[in-house]
This record gives structure tokens, sequence and C-alpha cells, in this order.
């Protein structure tokens, strides 16, 4: 089965396309989704983060303060990277129990921080959406009620476009047409069922 990672920069649209693939009955799997269970309460990963972080990134009922967590590692390089040392191992865990109990020609594992976290290895294609910065600044103001300074700053945590187009195999350009996006994912859902084609003929020769 091809191993498909799926990125994208805040607000390209990731969700939007992989959606269009489930449509279109690919398996699809999240790591943000899978990186909020891993940290339910009495989870190792969420003890491991109180030690770290201390008691303030826990709200009253014992689960955890995504917010006071995130200002504590937005600006801490090292602060960051702790953080990442605890839940990226369990998350790559929990991704790989799960990308071999699917079945189908292929799979998508959409992953925004493939870049940062270094995973292109890991995967048979990536596939960037993409979409110009002002735009994504603009979405990110009306998603999340900030000023265009905040989501700049949002923007520059993040790796750069370039470098997330430097490692593309594919790229879906999701500048806001609907009709197009569909049009894009389905012409790249016809390609990976012909990738995974090869891929089964060239296992069974050898």
């Amino acid at each position: 089965m091809i191993r498909v990672a799926l990125t994208g920069g805040i607000a390209s649209g990731k969700s939007a396309v992989a959606a269009l693939f489930e449509a279109r009955g690919v398996p699809v799997v999240d790591s943000d989704a899978i990186a909020r269970e891993i940290v339910a309460p009495g989870s190792p990963a969420l003890e491991a983060i109180r030690r770290r972080f201390g008691e303030g990134i826990l709200q009253g009922d014992g689960t955890l303060d995504r917010r006071a967590l995130r200002e504590q590692v937005f600006a801490d390089p090292v602060a960051r990277r702790d953080l990442e040392a605890i839940t990226h191992p369990a998350i790559r865990a929990r991704m790989q129990e799960w990308s071999q109990s699917v079945t189908g020609p292929y799979q998508i594992h959409m992953i925004p921080l493939l870049v940062e976290s270094g995973g292109r290895r890991d995967f048979d294609r990536v596939l960037v959406v993409d979409c110009p910065e002002e735009l994504q600044i603009q979405r990110v103001m009306q998603r999340d009620g900030v000023d265009a300074n905040s989501a700049r700053n949002i923007l520059a945590a993040q790796a750069s476009r370039a470098a997330r187009l430097a490692i593309a195999d594919d790229v879906i350009v999701n500048d806001g047409d609907r009709d197009k996006l569909s049009h894009d994912v389905d012409a790249l859902h016809q390609r990976y069922l012909q990738l995974s084609v090869y891929a089964a003929k060239a296992a069974r020769s050898q």
C-alpha cells in the first residue's frame, strides 16, 4: 500500500483536501487528531507534559490546556523540542498501528509539521497543499480572530513555503476555487491508484 503524506502551512486547506480524498474512499489519518488522543487524561504523554511544563498546562477537569501550553512553547525552541520529544514518538506509533490496520491501494497521512519533524523518509510520496501566503494570512485572521501581525507570526513559526515545496512530489494549489480543488484531487487520486498498481506488480516480481 502506497503511503502518501499530506502537508501544508496553516490555513492552506489540508483538511478540505483530505475530505475530498476520503469522499473517494481513501483511508485518511490526521496526526493532529491523534495528537489530541494521546494526551487524554491519565495518559503517559499528558503526565510527561505536566512534569515538564507544570500544573498550569492542565485545566480544572484534568485535560490539557492547549492554549496555555502553546503560549509556553510558541517562542521557545527548547520547550518546543521538549514537547516534540514527548509527543512525536507516541504519535508515530499510533499512526503506524493505523497504517497497518487499513486496506486499500493507498493511504493518506495528514501531517502539518512534516518538514519540521523530518518525516519525509517515512512516505512514498509527499503531497503539499499550497496557497499564496497573503491568502493564508487572510484565512488565519478570519478563522482565529487575530490581526495581521499575529497571523504573520504564526506563519513565521512554521517551516517556510519554499521548504515545503522543496520536498513535494505533488502540489495542489488551494486558492479558493472549489471546483478546481475537486478536479485536482480527482486527478491525483487516479495517479495514486495507477502508482499502486505499479507498486503491486513490482512487489510480486521480487
